[in-house]
């Protein structure tokens, strides 16, 4: 069957500390390029009646704002770093006008991360106006979100395990320097994915430029952006133009259609 019609947006494509960084006098940070200027990592993901966000941020509020986001359908969660999760409690505003509580999709440990730090959106008296959430605890098994089937992918973060997704012909993936070969098999065949690239330098749970170059290589997907990107690995115009054909760096507001 053919995978629905579907845009994905890159919502954000800086690492946890963002570009510029707070304080921060390096070229990067004080570029006035756009595409040096970096929210923290998400994309979100459009069909004709489905909107999916990977991941809410710290900048998820400003992130809904800036593309005039009405609906949101669902949330699904990478892991549970707060770069990844801070934002969550914002959903408040989409509760308030589908009256329908947030669809959420973690693995056990994300959604333990969820529930102590958003534990008054569990409570039992829990007090009027906080989110309304749907905790939907997720494996390496593929699931349904509407129209559309999600596969997940098992990689990792130095020790903790993180999901990357797969969407029909796209793949995403942040926050990770190593796959196993069984998964590395569902991103093959890929038209595009997404991986993070974090800075030139070598990095203990990152991959840096060179090794997400190799591993779009090694898995033979033709297109290729990298996000999750530090003010350490260099201005966007001069990276880009050092990449291999095909390869690219991602930007926040990049929109890709599929």
């Amino acid at each position: 069957m053919a995978y629905p019609h579907f845009k994905i947006t890159f919502l954000g494509t800086g690492t946890s500390s963002g570009v510029p960084m707070i304080g921060c006098e390096c070229r990067v940070c004080q570029s006035i390029n756009p595409k040096d200027k970096r929210l923290r990592s998400s994309i979100m993901l459009e069909t004709k009646d489905t909107v999916i966000v990977v991941d809410t941020t710290p900048d998820f509020r400003y992130q809904m704002l800036r593309l005039g986001v009405k609906k949101v359908d669902a949330i699904l969660f990478t892991h549970p770093h707060k770069d990844h999760i801070a934002g969550l409690d914002d959903v408040r505003a989409f509760n308030f006008f589908t009256k329908k509580p947030m669809q959420v999709y973690a693995n056990y440990l994300t959604e333990e991360a969820l529930r102590r730090d958003y534990y008054y959106a569990f409570s039992d008296t829990r007090y009027p106006g906080v989110p309304e959430i749907n905790l939907n605890t997720i494996t390496k098994d593929a699931f349904i979100i509407n129209e559309l089937s999600v596969q997940p992918i098992l990689v990792w973060h130095l020790k903790m395990p993180v999901f990357g997704f797969r969407f029909g012909p796209f793949t995403y993936i942040t926050d990770a320097n190593k796959i196993e070969e069984d998964e590395k098999e569902k991103i093959r065949g890929s038209s595009v994915m997404v991986v993070n690239a974090l800075r030139r330098q070598t990095h203990i749970s990152h991959y840096n430029l060179e090794e997400a170059t190799a591993l779009v290589k090694e898995l033979k997907v033709p297109e290729a952006y990298f996000t999750h990107i530090s003010h350490q690995l260099g201005l966007h115009n001069e990276i880009e133009s050092e990449l291999p054909p095909g390869i690219h760096l991602g930007y926040d507001g990049l929109a890709l259609e599929f």
